[in-house]
């Protein structure tokens, strides 16, 4: 579910333009390089690494040059083409993206499932959910901190804000499918 139309926004605008894909460096280079802690890339390395999404981008037609650093942008320098290969794949896979979709609440039910109401009252209940609704860094983007009110509601708590990488971690088998 997206509150604007038009998937990857952020991503149309990030490097410049360009989107930074990835980096060439070897792991221990890269996590060194991660505000914070960013020892928590260590696992998903381990399934889906920086080679293999450039392999994804390339297996699908989206050329990758290496820069400065081991910084990885399209051939073309365009951003746009990662949004459209993403895209793609999305629906490829039969992924379902609700668009102008404004959720208002987010539950946790008794049933173990996940219950997401919309501004127009429309219900969707999943076993799983994925919060990424963006912060407030780049509110043209659509990003508002909704987020941080369905994190709350659910019962977690948010610390000090500040930018960084961060890990999504799950147990969900299709998480660990490589291709």
């Amino acid at each position: 579910m997206k509150r604007k139309k038009g998937l990857g926004r952020k991503l149309k605008i990030s490097g410049g333009g360009r989107c930074n894909v990835t980096n060439r460096l070897p792991y221990d280079e890269i996590i060194k390089n991660i505000p914070g802690n960013g020892k928590f890339l260590y696992s998903p390395f381990s399934i889906f690494d920086n080679e293999s999404i450039i392999a994804f981008f390339e297996s699908r037609g989206v050329k990758l040059k290496e820069e400065d650093h081991g910084r990885m942008f399209p051939v073309s320098n365009k951003a746009q083409d990662v949004v459209d290969t993403l895209v793609t794949t999305l629906h490829q896979n039969k992924v379902e993206v609700k668009e102008e979709s404004t959720v208002e609440k987010v539950e946790y039910t008794s049933t173990d499932s996940f219950k997401v109401t919309l501004n127009n009252q429309k219900e969707y209940q999943s076993k799983s959910l994925i919060i990424a609704t963006g912060g407030t860094s780049v509110p043209q983007t659509g990003s508002t901190g909704d987020g941080y009110k369905f994190a709350t509601s659910l019962g977690h708590t948010i610390t000090e804000l500040f930018p960084t990488e961060v890990p999504i971690t799950s147990a969900e088998p299709l998480l660990k499918i490589k291709d």
